[in-house]
């Protein structure tokens, strides 16, 4: 009973630690994982807590089930949208770049450790899947706003590139286990099993578990509980039969999170916080696992090996993987520097120790060293990247919070709130003149901290926020019509003017003095951008003449309103 004792008060202390620690990571600019992992760290046997925790089975058990969740909660909050610009090239960087990632870091592990060309190749697999939990966490932590193709190609990169890191570990562990008898056909036999089980085995059990949630009438606080063990299921039964259990979760998530869903608030809340302890318990466990005096003799090939990866491995392969897609070089080079390494490497180092390998302890301590490398260095300048490359799109949404509604009959509304810019074009209107879609109702006004009854709103005021009732359909029409104005950083960003994108080619050019563009006769300044541009996202940018043109808003594939920037 002591025993048990120690060990809930134990959890429950590295848990809190971690929590209270979210509170001054932003002060110091660090990855609030790395801290996490670092706390790990403290707690173990060369820290001050001093647990011995030496359970590789358990650790690989407990890893694999919360890595689960936050790629199950990842697919929840990535909008289908985000698919139109970054499907084909994330699904790319998730099978060519991790193939070419792991080719290039087991040439340099095999050189720098002494080991064979086999073992050198494990350790690169190991290491080669950006991790999802790292970077979910971190572009939604650091507040870095990046344009759609960016943060959408990153979200799905690392949600869907586990199941080749897991197939090349597994296939290269079969290897080395028996050489004689493991090869090229069983390897692609192996890999063409996990990826179509899958994708079969995820999109139909979020097909199934989207019907049960809508139609089993359940007390609200079981829906959440319905999705999360619903979700595990599907992992664990892919898993089962051979297919891949991440990239089942992962699918199944991304399914439920864009169908109109009973009780989706509580949902997205329940599994927001279920991530976080998932994450907060990965990285405690595993770095309750590692000895720091073992990663010291390690520090000098590790920290080479890391810059392998960094500077050579992650570069080609993401330059390789997107050249079909046209991507501008900035962004290249930004996806490149953002393949952030976290807990799926050190979650696939310990199946080495689980196969009975016979350098087990160095390939684990190898990738702990590399996933320390990549979290310091890459995971503090994250934010700091996306400045220095201009790819951090000014916020012009005046939307500053939404919260889904269930009301009885019904699903698909949400509360949502917008801020009334200080030059918003809608100050002076009453409530009841704004042109709002069809279905939405104006719920309140506040004004000064203050709540207005109805019959005190008047007209609308700079600094007001007004609350609506809203299908969420209508969301993308109401964020345009709400939308803020000129500030001094979007300005800066997107120009000093906004034109339509069906304005006039030929008479924008005759008013700047500008070369008529080959073919521009009746043309559009929108058909101008669409032809250069065939997956146009917020922020794109196009020279014409002295002048350059950012996309500012987009509906589709289609530009709606576009910057104008003046030349200096």
């Amino acid at each position: 009973m002591e025993f048990v004792n120690q060990l809930i008060f134990l959890a429950a202390l590295l848990f809190l630690v971690s929590i209270l620690a979210s509170t001054i990571t932003p002060r110091l600019g660090v990855p609030l994982l790395l801290v996490f992992l670092v706390i790990g760290m403290l707690a173990g046997e060369d820290g001050p807590g001093g647990i011995q925790f030496e359970n590789y089975a358990l650790a690989n058990l407990a890893a694999t089930a919360g890595l689960a969740v936050v790629l199950f909660d990842g697919g929840l909050r990535t909008p289908i949208e985000n698919f139109r610009v970054a499907l084909r090239p994330a699904l790319s960087l998730a099978t060519v770049g991790v193939l070419l990632t792991a080719a290039i870091t087991g040439v340099a592990a095999a050189r720098l450790l002494g080991l064979s060309l086999a073992e050198g190749f494990l350790i690169g697999a190991i290491v080669a899947s950006t991790d999802a939990a790292a970077v979910f966490s971190l572009l939604r932590t650091q507040s870095v706003s990046l344009n759609q193709r960016v943060g959408s190609t990153l979200e799905i990169e690392s949600g869907s590139n586990d199941p080749m890191a897991v197939f090349l570990t597994l296939a290269l562990i079969g290897y080395l286990q028996a050489p004689d008898s493991f090869g090229i056909g069983d390897a692609l036999a192996m890999l063409a099993q996990q990826g179509v089980l899958g994708a079969l085995l995820g999109l139909g059990g979020g097909k199934l578990l989207v019907y049960a949630i809508n139609r089993l009438p359940l007390s609200d606080s079981l829906y959440p509980l319905l999705a999360l063990f619903g979700g595990m299921l599907i992992f664990g039964a892919t898993a089962l039969v051979g297919g891949s259990g991440f990239l089942a979760v992962y699918l199944a998530g991304l399914f439920i999170g864009n169908r109109e869903l009973r009780a989706a608030a509580s949902i997205r809340r329940f599994h927001d916080g279920i991530a976080w302890m998932a994450q907060i318990g990965m990285f405690v466990i595993l770095g309750l696992l590692v000895s720091p005096n073992e990663l010291l003799p390690l520090a000098i090939p590790g920290l080479l090996l890391s810059l392998v990866l960094i500077l050579i491995a992650r570069p080609v392969s993401v330059f390789v993987s997107l050249l079909p897609f046209r991507f501008p070089l900035r962004e290249q080079v930004y996806i490149a520097w953002v393949g952030l390494r976290g807990s799926v490497p050190i979650v696939l180092a310990t199946f080495p120790w689980l196969a009975g390998l016979e350098h087990a302890p160095l390939f684990f301590n190898a990738a702990f060293f590399i996933v320390l490398v990549s979290l310091i260095v890459q995971g503090s300048t994250v934010a700091w990247a996306a400045r220095l490359l201009g790819l951090q799109v000014p916020a012009t949404s005046a939307r500053i919070h939404r919260v889904d509604l269930d009301l009885p009959g019904q699903t698909g509304f949400e509360v949502v709130s917008y801020r009334i810019a200080r030059n918003s074009a809608l100050i002076g209107l009453r409530p009841r003149d704004l042109p709002l879609p069809a279905l939405v109702r104006v719920l309140g006004v506040s004004r000064a901290g203050t709540m207005l009854d109805h019959r005190a709103w008047g007209q609308l005021q700079a600094g007001d926020y007004i609350s609506l009732l809203t299908p969420q359909r209508q969301l993308p029409a109401l964020d345009r019509l709400f939308e803020t104005a000129q500030e001094p950083a979007a300005s800066r960003f997107f120009g000093e003017f906004v034109i339509d994108a069906e304005a006039s080619l030929e008479a924008l050019c005759q008013i700047y003095d500008l070369p008529l563009p080959p073919d521009a006769q009746g043309r559009s300044v929108g058909a101008l951008l669409r032809q250069h541009l065939p997956h146009p996202v917020i922020g794109d940018r196009l020279r014409l003449g002295e002048l350059e043109l950012i996309v500012r808003a987009v509906d589709g594939d289609q530009p709606t309103r576009i910057g104008l920037r003046l030349p200096r």
